[in-house]
């Protein structure tokens, strides 16, 4: 699903297909073995119980999403040693927050490990606030036909087994997770149809706005997915997820990202981001009705939950930053804006080549 999914969702872009998806595969092969390394190593040093091994590829594999997530925030702009530095320290930071958020604060694994999507977010937007502005006219960045189409069959890829990934880490109610998982899902595709047609001057659909919109009730379920009783709470969530993710690409990319000089190159804040926020304080909502007669306890578990969303976004954009400044520095040699969105700085094409 990784590997497949989010390798084709990211070739929107006219130039730079071979990128999105071969950095992809770089990127993911190697953060799993980085990710099951780290767990190895932390497990030696706690002198906790090492989890059996498919467990751990797995935790592996879904951590490696927020990597993923990055990469779309700077998709164009980074050459692969730049990705492979960025992947290893978030890889290690994602690793230490949700450490904090076990061990510290309580929260269950499962719930630690579905702040992969706001982790990512805010992580990749922080490095991509270091980076350099491309031209609002460069042709470069702009998608064909083609492009989207390719895209959308990652995007369609994405929503068939996003259901198995909500509920590939649930202990207990791995029926209901895919259930709930699903209404999110086909509620958010067909507001995404509804509000396409809704907010273009000629009323027809954009296929940029199903592009994102679709995957946003599968992002916003996955915190409760495993404990919501009934399907119409998932579906209003799948509702309200795919309208911020809608409005959201108009205001954030013409509002926010402008002010803060931010370039987000495959609109991961919309897509992931937002959802993501709306998940987690759903998931405090639904966990403050669900407890609402045991009052002694309620507001500090509220406030545990509350905390550690706030504490991983705050980790993501303090370490992102950082992460864009090293990057930055002459030793990786930084692409130079005439230079972004291209394949063919790092892949070679026999029929562009001089006599062919």
């Amino acid at each position: 699903m990784v590997i497949f999914g989010f390798g084709f969702f990211l070739t929107f872009l006219k130039r730079y297909k071979f990128s999105s998806t071969g950095f992809n595969l770089l990127i993911i092969v190697l953060g799993v073995q980085c990710s099951v390394l780290t767990e190895v190593v932390l497990a030696f040093f706690l002198q906790s119980r090492i989890e059996d091994d498919l467990k751990r590829i797995t935790k592996a594999v879904v951590s490696m999403t927020a990597v993923v997530i990055s990469t779309g925030a700077v998709l164009g702009k980074t050459n692969p040693v730049q990705l492979i530095l960025m992947t290893v320290v978030e890889v290690l930071v994602f690793r230490l927050s949700r450490w904090i958020n076990t061990i510290f604060l309580q929260v269950p694994d499962n719930i630690s490990m579905m702040h992969v999507h706001l982790f990512g977010a805010y992580f990749g937007l922080a490095v991509s606030s270091r980076f350099s502005e491309p031209s609002p006219r460069s042709e470069k960045n702009a998608s064909t036909p083609k492009s989207h189409l390719l895209s959308m069959l990652g995007t369609l890829f994405l929503w068939v087994f996003w259901p198995s990934f909500n509920s590939v880490l649930a202990a207990d109610s791995k029926s209901k997770a895919i259930y709930n998982t699903y209404f999110a899902l086909a509620v958010s595709a067909v507001t995404a149809f509804v509000l396409s047609v809704l907010t273009t001057k000629d009323g027809k659909f954009r296929m940029s706005h199903i592009h994102s919109a679709v995957l946003a009730g599968g992002v916003a379920v996955g915190y409760a997915a495993h404990s919501i009783e009934y399907p119409w709470i998932a579906m209003i969530l799948g509702l309200l997820a795919s309208v911020i993710t809608i409005l959201g690409s108009y205001c954030l990319q013409r509002c926010v990202n402008a002010t803060l000089k931010i370039h987000d190159s495959s609109g991961v804040h919309f897509t992931f981001g937002l959802p993501a926020v709306l998940g987690a304080v759903a998931q405090v909502i639904l966990l403050v009705i669900k407890n609402w007669t045991n009052l002694t306890s309620l507001g500090f578990f509220a406030m545990i939950h509350i905390g550690a969303f706030c504490f991983t976004i705050s980790v993501a954009l303090v370490t992102g930053f950082i992460t864009g400044l090293i990057l930055n520095l002459k030793l990786f040699k930084t692409v130079p804006v005439s230079k972004y969105f291209e394949d063919q700085i790092y892949w070679e094409f026999p029929h562009l080549a001089v006599g062919f």
